[in-house]
């Protein structure tokens, strides 16, 4: 579904991908994230998306009040993830208002995975 905002000089349409891969973009540029993740349904296990398909790991909804944006992250081992969330919300929200001038009312973050390396 597009948001749709009306100008003077006539409508402009604004993709929900279009918000997503902003979103993403600015999400796997945050310290400590590895990636945007994707739950499979069939076992549960949370697996690392490839870059040209990180908008799966991320849902766009709107409303009243505004866009509701929810990233699936994964995380590196040993970083404070509250930290890393409060990061993402901030910088997501902001990237995100001032690219489209869109109103942005709520980020949610849900960690799906921490990676450990050997």
């Amino acid at each position: 579904m597009a948001i749709k905002i009306n100008s003077e000089y006539g409508d402009i349409l604004v993709d929900n991908n279009v918000i997503a891969s902003i979103a993403g973009a600015v999400a796997n540029k945050c310290y400590g994230v590895v990636g945007m993740a994707s739950r499979s349904k069939k076992d549960g296990i949370a697996s690392l998306l490839k870059p040209d398909s990180m908008t799966k790991g991320i849902k766009v909804e709107v409303n009243d009040g505004g866009i509701v944006i929810s990233l699936h992250i994964m995380v590196e081992y040993g970083v404070n993830i509250n930290a890393i969330c409060d990061s993402i919300v901030n910088n997501v929200k902001y990237k995100t208002e001032s690219n489209t001038g869109l109103k942005v009312s709520k980020v949610n973050v849900m960690v799906e995975s921490v990676r450990v390396q050997d």
